[in-house]
This record gives C-alpha cells, sequence and structure tokens, in this order.
C-alpha cells in the first residue's frame, strides 16, 4: 500500500463515519446544523467514500507489481 493509498483510505473512513452521523443527524429529527446544511454533508459524502475508496484501490492495483 503506498501513502496516497492510506491517505485515500483515511479519508474514505472519515467521510463514512460523516454520512452515518448525518443520517442519524436527520433520523432524530432536529439536527444540530440544521436540515439543509446536514443533508449537504450526507449527499457530498456518500459520493465521496465511494471515489475515495475506488481512488485507494486503484491506486494499490497500480502499485502491486512494483
Amino acid at each position: 500500500m503506498t501513502r496516497k493509498s492510506g491517505v485515500c483510505l483515511l479519508l474514505c473512513c472519515i467521510t463514512a463515519i460523516s454520512a452515518v452521523g448525518s443520517v442519524f443527524e436527520l433520523s432524530s429529527g432536529n439536527p444540530e446544523l440544521g436540515s439543509m446544511v446536514t443533508g449537504l454533508i450526507l449527499a457530498a459524502s456518500i459520493p465521496l467514500t465511494g471515489i475515495l475508496f475506488w481512488v485507494a484501490v486503484q491506486d494499490t492495483r497500480a502499485n502491486q507489481g512494483e
């Protein structure tokens, strides 16, 4: 695993945690940051989680032969 893969996986974990937290906040009925901001965080973190995971896997696969 390269440094780039590690950073991408770290950021992937952070965005996944923020997505789960946003879901819990929205389901509570009274999000601390408001529904709009929490919804935006959720909407941004879901695709970012997938993209960062994909980049980490692709980088690891590219550097397997080295």
